[in-house]
């Protein structure tokens, strides 16, 4: 290889090898301007890197922009995962699946791809109190949430009320806008307190304008037959379950709560499946 040919090669496999006071400063100031804040954070150590290794200036250039692509993501999600208001923070991967058998654990890794997102499915957890209907409700929400899709997460109790007050100010079809306009919408604890006429006749209103628009994901400790009870009404149940159930996946959680974990194995108290039988069930 002739001298210049090496020194040409050895150029291109340097991009930082010395870098002035001065260009460091145009350096970043260029960044900050595009808004790569991550870039011009770590520019210095980037170019000691870059001249270490000895990276091709592609090479480089792929990993300056994948930090930055990995930072903003992670800022987003973060960002997402605050509006979405959970009541916690919890990844499936820490879910117990061992404790909860009754879960086809397949099934739940297909949902936390997010697909039935996309086919427009809903996702209705059943199971009495304390079995992770909530964890995984929350945990699939974070799954939509990292695939680029907006959450809102509220109890049943919150949002009827939420939907009463507007109702009673002459705002409820600004309020449903409000609970229309995520993609994914995670209802929780169904059945867990009576639900007056009114109440019903709101929620009616919300499954309504969400049906084969946008997919939820909702929980409730009472099987189908017992929601015209939770409703008051056995037609606006029957009406909400007629859309719920079009195009849904249903999980029946058959276990015991997480909560009487210890005092299970301690023989202080029955096993729920000695106790009860599988939720689910027609109106």
């Amino acid at each position: 290889m002739s001298r210049a040919a090496a020194s040409a090669t050895t150029s291109a496999a340097l991009p930082a090898a010395m870098s002035s006071p001065a260009q460091l400063d145009r350096l970043g100031g260029h960044l900050r301007k595009l808004r790569l804040l991550k870039s011009g954070e770590r520019l210095e150590a980037l170019l000691q890197e870059a001249a270490a290794r000895e990276l091709p200036y592609a090479e480089f250039l792929e990993q300056v922009l994948g930090e930055e692509v990995a930072a903003k993501t992670a800022k987003n999600i973060a960002m997402r995962t605050a509006m979405a208001r959970f009541p916690f923070v919890k990844p499936l991967e820490t879910f117990d699946f061992a404790y909860q058998p009754s879960i086809d654990r397949k099934q739940l890794q297909q949902l936390a791809s997010s697909h039935y997102i996309e086919h427009g499915d809903n996702v209705i957890i059943l199971g009495p109190p304390g079995v992770g209907k909530t964890h995984l409700a929350v945990s699939l929400g974070l799954k939509a949430i990292e695939a680029g899709y907006r959450v809102m997460f509220s109890t049943a109790a919150h949002l009827i009320a939420t939907l009463t007050k507007a109702h009673g100010e002459n705002r409820l079809e600004e309020k449903l806008r409000v609970f229309t306009a995520p993609r994914l919408l995670i209802i929780d604890e169904i059945g867990y307190l009576p639900i007056d006429r009114q109440g019903a006749n709101l929620f009616f209103q919300l499954i309504s304008r969400r049906y084969e628009r946008g997919p939820m994901i909702l929980t409730s400790n009472q099987s189908f037959g017992a929601w015209g009870e939770v409703f008051g009404d056995r037609v606006i149940a029957t009406a909400i379950l007629d859309r719920l159930l079009h195009h849904a996946v249903t999980l029946n959680i058959r276990g015991n709560s997480y909560r009487l974990k210890e005092k299970l194995k301690a023989g202080l108290v029955r096993s729920h499946d000695e106790t009860t039988t599988e939720p689910g069930g027609e109106i």
